[in-house]
This record gives C-alpha cells, structure tokens and sequence, in this order.
C-alpha cells in the first residue's frame, strides 16, 4: 500500500490534513467520501512533500504502542486528565520520534482537537486506534473502549509473533542454500577450471557445462548484482501501484497451500478489529470501512468495500460478505449466526479465534513439509556440483591405476 497526504474537513467544517494509505488516489478519495468527509485533494506522499504536519521520518513499533496505550489506561484510571498523562509520558518516553509526535498530540488536544483527531493528524499510527478513540468520546466510556483496543493490541501482537518465529528457521535455511550455491558457483567452480585447464585434461561433459557456467557467473556477477538490485526497486515500485498489488495479491490467493493461508490470516484479522471496533460502540459500516482498510489483501479490501455498500443499503453483513466470494463459507455461516442471535462482536471473536488456530496449525504443517524438500533441493543441487567438479580427478586417479 501506498500513502497519501489529503486534506479534507469533516460535518463540522474542521480542516485535516494528515497521511492515508491506500492502494491509489481513487481508492482513498472514495474512501473518504463514504466516511462523509469533504475531500479537497489527494496526492502522493514523497520526501518533497510540504506540510511538516503530516511528514513522518519513522514508524512507531507495535510493541511500544501497546506499552504507551497501557499507561495511558492506567493515568486515566487514576484520574489524571489527559493532558497531564500526555505530558507525563511524554517525559518518560525515550524514542525521540515517538516523542515528538505524542508532543504534537498533546498540543492539538490543548488547542481544542479531539484526542482522536489529534492522533489521526499524525499519520503515524494505525487507523483503528484513532477510530476506537473517537467512540470512545462519543460514548464517554474511554477507558472500557481503550482496554478493548490494548486487549485487541496484544492479541495482534501475539499472534504476529509467534507467525514470525516458526518462519525463522526456514527463511534462514533458504539464506544458507542461496549463500552456498553463490559461493560454489561464483568462487569455487573457477577455481578448479584453473586446475584443470592447467592439466589439460580431457573432461566429462558435465564437468564441462558446470566450468562454463562458473566462469560465466563469475565473469558476470556484477552486471547480475546491479540488474537484481534494480529489478527488486522497480518490483517495490510496481507492487504499491493499483494493478501491480492486485496482481501479487491475486497470485498469492492462487498458491496452492499459501494462499489458503494467507486468506485465512486476513479473515482472522479483519473479524478481530470489526469486533473489537463495534464492541466500542461504532457503528457496523465506518467499522467496516475501518478494518478493511487495514487489510494487506488487495482482493480483501476491495470486497469488504463493496460489503460496506451494501450494508449501507440495508443489506446484512453476512449476505454482502457472501456476495463477494472471498471469505470462507464456514466464517460466513459463523457471522450470519452472531447477526440473528445479536452478538456479532462475540461471535467475530470466534471467528478470528478459530482462523488464527487454523493459521498456526496450516502453516506449521507446511514449514514441516517446506524445510525437507528445502534440505533435498540443497543436496542434490551442491552434490551435483561436488560431482561435476571431483569426476575428472577420479577419472584421471582410475587411469594412472
């Protein structure tokens, strides 16, 4: 997803500038509109860009929010108005950039914003967060609706972290297969042509076709570089364009076990910030707006904004979700059952529950078949080489026999 600067103003006539993202400028402009917001202009974020207001120089980490959202719940709990537990955390805050951005929160506060518009005008933080904010000023139940968002937060972060590590050990099996074959191809395979045009032996044809392709590698190896460095910027380019993030999205949807995987993540993900958001009082269809805005699924996204629509116009959650054809039809059924009983909140719970157990389960299956054929390719691949190069020395120890 890209990101665009947007300046707007809300029912109140209040202006905002601040940072979207979003897959192209029709996308957040259309976005916005729904939301009933009055869109003067959208445009790209680039390192040019003027207002100061809406730059951002870093990224907060996940982590560190949930510890600043935990002590915040805690000062408001305790009575301190928001500005003096602004204030409070910002001394203690140690990230400067993270620093400066809750000095600019703290100071729109004080100048009359909304704490939730003051944290959307950052640009840095993620969208769901400002939107709990602002039912929580709607409701006057700030700290019940922060805790449901921590609570949200640590689930998230959970979840994230335990993805990460069961991919820990393939992700550095495939580094050392592509690192050795580099190494054998670029640096060992010339050496022994050396050898061996030293000892003009008559060579097999296999070691013949692994010498050509050694020193050719080696010959070429910075042209390579350069090519691959230049393709993987353009290829970052290309995939934060619309057509190019809805074809990696689509060809992802389309692996055969992957895909599955990665469409069962965002369903859990998206089911755990709608029911987080409608348990803190918002309305079905900005929720909806809201999650489906922070979906990395081009194919996703797009769906659920569709949903919203028809949601929009009196139609249910579970029958527009259907209509789409990307969920799946057990968390359809699921939903749909949380529609009629009235417990939507409780039953999308559910669904992201039994989703994320459905991930962890799928994916560790398939890191367990990945990490032999990963192990197979690696062996074949350097015993082949090995071969190539150690046949002609066999040959030559058999004849001088």
């Amino acid at each position: 997803m890209a990101e665009f600067l947007i300046k707007a103003a809300d029912e109140r006539g209040r202006l905002l500038q601040q940072v979207e993202n979003g897959y192209s400028e029709a996308e957040v402009r259309d976005r916005l509109v729904q939301q009933g917001l009055l869109v003067y202009w959208v445009k790209p974020r680039t390192l040019l860009s003027g207002d100061l207001t809406v730059r951002r120089r870093g990224k907060v980490k996940q982590s560190q929010f949930v510890i600043f959202n935990q002590q915040f719940l805690t000062l408001i709990k305790a009575g301190l108005p928001i500005l003096n537990s602004l204030d409070l955390l910002i001394k203690r805050q140690r990230n400067k950039y993270f620093q400066s951005l809750l000095q600019n929160v703290r100071d729109r506060v004080k100048g009359g914003e909304l704490l939730s518009d003051a944290f959307a005008a950052q640009g840095a933080f993620p969208r769901i967060h400002s939107t709990t904010l602002l039912a929580g000023e709607k409701s006057g139940n700030m700290e019940e609706v922060l805790s449901r968002y921590i609570a949200f937060q640590r689930l998230a972060l959970t979840f994230k972290k335990k993805l990460a590590v069961s991919l820990v050990y393939p992700t550095l099996l495939i580094t050392v297969v592509f690192g050795m074959m580099i190494f054998l191809v670029t640096y060992v395979v010339p050496q022994f042509a050396k050898l061996y045009e030293d000892m003009h032996a008559q060579l097999p044809e296999i070691t013949l076709i692994m010498l050509n392709i050694g020193t050719h590698a080696q010959a070429y190896a910075p042209f390579v570089a350069i090519t691959a460095v230049a393709a993987g910027v353009g290829f970052w380019y290309w995939q934060k364009t619309d057509h190019g993030a809805a074809t990696i999205d689509g060809a992802i949807l389309r692996l055969p076990l992957l895909g599955e995987i990665w469409l069962k993540y965002q369903v859990a993900s998206f089911s755990r910030m709608l029911s987080t958001l409608l348990a803190g009082g918002m309305p079905l269809v900005p929720s909806l707006e809201t999650a489906g805005a922070s979906m990395s699924s081009r194919r996703i996204l797009n769906g659920i904004n569709v949903a919203a629509v028809r949601v929009r116009e009196g139609q249910g959650l579970a029958k527009s979700l259907e209509e789409q054809k990307m969920f799946p039809d057990l968390s359809v059924e699921m939903i749909e059952v949380g529609e009629s009983t009235g417990a939507l909140p409780a039953m999308l719970n559910s669904v992201a529950e039994f989703y994320e157990e459905d991930v962890q389960t799928a994916l560790g299956a398939a890191m367990a078949l990945v990490e032999p054929v990963i192990l197979i390719v690696m062996a074949v691949f350097v015993g082949g080489i090995l071969i190539s190069l150690y046949l002609p020395i066999f040959t030559l120890g058999s004849s001088i026999h």
